[in-house]
Parts: structure tokens; C-alpha cells; sequence
């Protein structure tokens, strides 16, 4: 049986720390696009090729790897110039592309509610406005020739390029008028003085899972990255704290997440930024779990989130062997010099939930009692 969409990774170690060397998250994001890995190839450089990203030596192993594999595409899990990806497709004669579009192809499957949609064109759009030459290169060879001006391909790239920026401009002014409705949403949860949580983590790290868990919802949840695109949100009842607070699972983070789409997913990530608190769930049974939250740390921080209190969870805990099992189910972490409360729970075998829910309690307890302690009058001396 032809595999579909057999696609060549390439990865270019730039000396960055943690470099994927086995292109397993390339290869994951390529599975949940429908592709299919046939081999995977890495290089050092110094910097880019302003040509190529790779050597022409480098682009010659690639093509002679892609006709042995009969790949039909090649993936770079690094961005690549328009300029770049042009040149590569001319020297290895296949579609290339890179981790960018391959993030934004993952969320325009994905997204389902309107805004969701909304935001994914915006940042696709954004994304193929810059690459317009690559699609009508073919009518520059039905010119006279190189020197002739306003061919018939420069025409089709100013009509597209016109078309596109009115799609943007029409796509931002209806995103602007869900945000306003998102933000009169929000005011009525803030009347109702609900405590307001968000789930954030990386992505594949188990939040909707958890969010199901916690509130036996049913939102979409699936072993693979981005499985969530669209923020939902409950009410969850702590019974320890005797109220009801909201809860929103979010987008998953990713390592190199485009800013076009950290942009694009502002009114998503809003979730977040306005949460009383961030329950941060981290893949207890990833070997590079640190990176990724790191990784989401610089996301808040670009969104403006970080100071908001944090409690990690570190989920899949059932996955880890017997020897890395954590001796107590909660304790601290050290998060950029601050000891931020941990536990550990595996959503899925509904282990230390009930722990879980008393930490929630005693959050929403606590910020209750600041509330109350702030608005109370203060008491009139006697003489007064």
C-alpha cells in the first residue's frame, strides 16, 4: 500500500541549545498533518545559507535521499525565507516547506468554532502574503524574457496580493468584533466574582485530558499535538471551597510557535492573561519536559501572563517507569527563582485528581478571602 504524502525532514543545527536531533517533534507535527516521515536528515552550520538554508552539497544529499525514498515533499524544521524556499524548490524539483506552514496547515484542520477559523486565516493569509512570487514563478517563463516588465505573472502577484490584503483587513475587523464579544463575556464572569482558571502547557501535554476530568466535559482530546484549538470553557464546582469557579482549557504551546499566530491567537491566549490562576499541566513523562516549560514561560511572558500565580501539574504520571515515580504526589518547583507549588496526577487513570481539586479549592478559598478582606469596611474607632 503507497504511503501518503511521503515526506523527507530536514533539520539544521544552528548550535542552539536542545536541538531535536532526531526530529521527533518535526515528525510528530508532519503525522498530524498527514504526512508520512520516510527519513530524516540533519546538518551543522554555522549560520543559513542566504540561498539554499542548507550548502548546495547538503541540498544534493537531500534530493538524491528524497528520489531514493520516492518522497513527494520535503520539511525544513526551521523557517525559511520566501527567498529560500523558492531557490530549494527550484534545486530539488519537489514542494518544500517548512515548520511554519506546516503549524498553520495543523491548525486550519484543526480549528473548529468561528473564531478559531477567524484567527487561523488571519495567520495563514499573513503567512502567503510574502510568498506570492513562489506561485506564479511559471508564468514568468511565458514572458518575453528576462527585462520585460508587468508580465503576466508581476499582474496575477499584484491582483493576489490586492485580493489578500483586503481578505486581511476584512478578517481582522470580524476578529475584532468576536474579541468584543468575548471581552462582554468575560465582564459577565467577572460580575458573577467567578475565580477564573486557565489550563495552559504544551502542547500534547494532556490539558484536555484534565479539563474533561475535572469537570466531565467532553471536549476534544487526542495523542497528538494540537488536538485543542478552540478555548472551552465550564463551570467547576469545588465542594472544599463551597463555590463554583470557571475553567478554560487553551491552545497548546510549541516550541518556535510563528508569531503571526501568537498574534493571530491573542483573543485565545486572552484566556489566559485575564485567569486568577494558570494551572500549568507539564508531560511529566517527556524526557525534555523542562525545555517545554520554558518554552511556555516565554509564550506568557510574550502575552503578558507571566506573573499571574502558576500551579504545576505534572501529568502522565502512570507513564513513568517505577524508578522516576514521585515520592510525595505534591511539593515545589523551581520556577525562575520562585518555589511554585506541584502535583502530580495522571488524568487518565484519575490519579491524584482529588488532591488536585483540594489545591483548586484552597486557591479559590484564599482569593475569596482577599476579596473579602478588601472590600469590608473598616471598623470606626468608638470615639469617632
Amino acid at each position: 500500500m503507497p504511503k501518503i504524502a511521503p515526506t523527507i525532514l530536514v533539520g539544521v543545527d544552528l548550535g542552539v541549545p536542545n536541538f531535536d536531533a532526531e526530529l521527533e517533534e518535526l515528525g510528530l507535527l508532519a503525522q498530524t498533518a498527514g504526512l508520512t516521515p520516510v527519513a530524516r536528515i540533519t546538518c551543522k552550520r554555522r549560520a543559513p545559507d542566504a540561498a539554499l538554508f542548507v550548502g548546495s552539497g547538503k541540498a544534493d544529499e537531500i534530493k538524491l535521499l528524497a528520489q531514493q525514498h520516492g518522497a513527494t515533499e520535503i520539511l525544513f524544521d526551521q523557517s525559511l525565507s520566501p527567498g529560500q524556499q523558492r531557490n530549494l524548490e527550484r534545486h530539488l524539483e519537489l514542494p518544500v516547506n517548512d515548520r511554519t506552514y506546516l503549524i498553520l496547515e495543523i491548525f486550519a484542520q484543526r480549528a473548529r468554532s468561528h473564531e478559531g477559523k477567524l484567527q487561523v486565516e488571519l495567520a495563514r493569509l499573513q503567512y502567503l502574503s510574502t510568498r506570492l512570487v513562489r506561485r506564479w514563478s511559471h508564468l514568468e517563463r511565458q514572458t518575453g524574457g528576462a527585462g520585460v516588465r508587468g508580465g503576466p505573472g508581476e499582474k496575477q502577484i499584484e491582483l493576489d496580493r490586492r485580493m489578500i490584503d483586503e481578505t486581511i483587513k476584512r478578517t481582522k475587523e470580524r476578529l475584532s468584533k468576536v474579541k468584543r464579544q468575548r471581552q462582554t463575556q468575560r465582564r459577565q464572569r467577572e460580575r458573577r466574582d467567578a475565580f477564573n482558571i486557565s489550563l495552559i502547557g504544551y502542547t500534547n501535554a494532556g490539558k484536555s485530558t484534565l479539563f474533561n476530568a475535572l469537570v466531565k466535559a467532553r471536549a476534544y482530546a487526542a495523542d497528538q499535538l494540537f488536538a485543542t484549538l478552540d478555548t472551552t470553557t465550564r463551570q467547576l464546582y469545588l465542594g472544599d471551597a463551597q463555590r463554583s469557579v470557571s475553567l478554560s482549557d487553551t491552545v497548546g504551546f510549541i516550541r518556535d510557535l510563528p508569531h503571526g499566530l501568537v498574534d493571530a491567537f491573542q483573543a485565545t491566549l486572552q484566556e489566559a492573561i485575564d485567569a486568577d490562576l494558570l494551572l500549568h499541566v507539564v508531560d511529566a513523562s517527556n524526557p525534555n519536559y523542562t525545555e517545554q516549560i520554558e518554552q511556555v514561560q516565554a509564550v506568557l511572558a510574550e502575552i503578558g501572563a507571566d506573573q499571574i500565580p502558576q500551579l504545576l501539574v505534572f501529568n502522565k504520571m502512570d507513564a513513568l517507569p517505577p524508578e522516576l515515580q514521585p515520592v510525595r504526589l505534591e511539593d515545589s518547583y523551581d520556577l525562575h527563582g520562585v518555589q511554585t507549588p506541584r502535583v502530580f496526577v495522571s488524568a487518565r487513570e484519575n490519579l491524584g485528581m482529588a488532591l488536585l481539586r483540594q489545591q483548586l479549592a484552597a486557591a479559590a478559598g484564599a482569593a475569596a478571602a482577599a476579596e473579602t478582606a478588601e472590600y469590608s469596611p473598616e471598623p470606626h474607632g468608638a470615639g469617632s
